[in-house]
């Protein structure tokens, strides 16, 4: 371990206290109507805190949602903090997450929906609880590739969780996230995929110097209600915010 990165674990440690008090002064007993927008607002303020600890900084530009869903690719368990470090927002997520030590607390905390992907008659409780986030005026966003990837190809998107899409009554945002690692490798050491495990792999980047992200965000126009031809349209539209710098 570098002394960078052990410095960085008690600066992460010290924050995280900080955040937990601000979660119990600001949304632990929010009105159960507005408890999702507040844990949203409490984890956008979260995750400004906590980026800092990896010197991140980001190029951000497009169409910045407030409310609606938010369709994007995947790389990183970055990704929530970088998306929401922007906007507030509600996260759907596969199950697994809220076992992680500390990071699946926080996850819970933040109001995240948990989907067991494999389990099909769950995925409509899922779409229920996204609705039910989206009436209440939370900006939800989904990772429909179903895992995340070293950012070279954007993986197919799945179909079970674009319903609320689908239905139409919502406005539909789409965004494309990319890493740089100055002095590494960030297919590998910023993105989270395939076999690394979670904490050498957290370790590792918190001894980085710094890490900067490229968000990009634009608005979609529904043209269907057929899930498979959707997600079609939602990968290329994704597929081409980078296109348009």
């Amino acid at each position: 371990m570098t002394l960078r990165a052990a410095g960085r674990i008690f600066w992460f440690a010290f924050e995280a206290l900080v955040i937990v008090l601000n979660y119990f002064f600001t949304a632990a007993f929010a009105p159960q109507k507005s408890r999702r927008v507040a844990r949203a607002a409490w984890l956008s303020r979260s995750s400004r805190r906590h980026l800092k600890i990896f010197g991140y900084s980001a190029d951000v530009a497009g169409v910045i949602p407030q409310s609606g869903l938010l369709i994007s690719n995947h790389l990183s368990y970055l990704d929530v903090l970088a998306i929401s470090a922007v906007t507030p927002a509600v996260f759907v997520s596969k199950a697994e997450v809220r076992r992680w030590p500390l990071f699946g607390w926080f996850a819970a905390m933040a109001g995240t929906v948990f989907v067991q992907r494999e389990r099909r008659l769950q995925v409509g409780d899922v779409n229920r609880e996204i609705e039910t986030a989206l009436a209440a005026g939370a900006l939800v966003v989904v990772f429909p590739e179903g895992t995340s990837s070293n950012g070279e190809i954007v993986l197919p998107f799945r179909t079970s969780l674009l319903e609320p899409a689908a239905r139409g009554g919502h406005e539909i945002f789409v965004g494309w996230l990319h890493y740089e690692l100055p002095g590494g490798d960030a297919g590998n050491e910023v993105c989270y995929w395939g076999d690394h495990a979670f904490f050498p792999h957290l370790l590792n980047l918190l001894g980085k110097k710094s890490v900067r992200a490229t968000l990009r965000f634009g608005k979609f126009q529904r043209t269907t209600d057929d899930r498979k031809e959707l997600a079609k349209q939602l990968r290329a539209a994704v597929l081409e915010l980078p296109a348009k710098d």
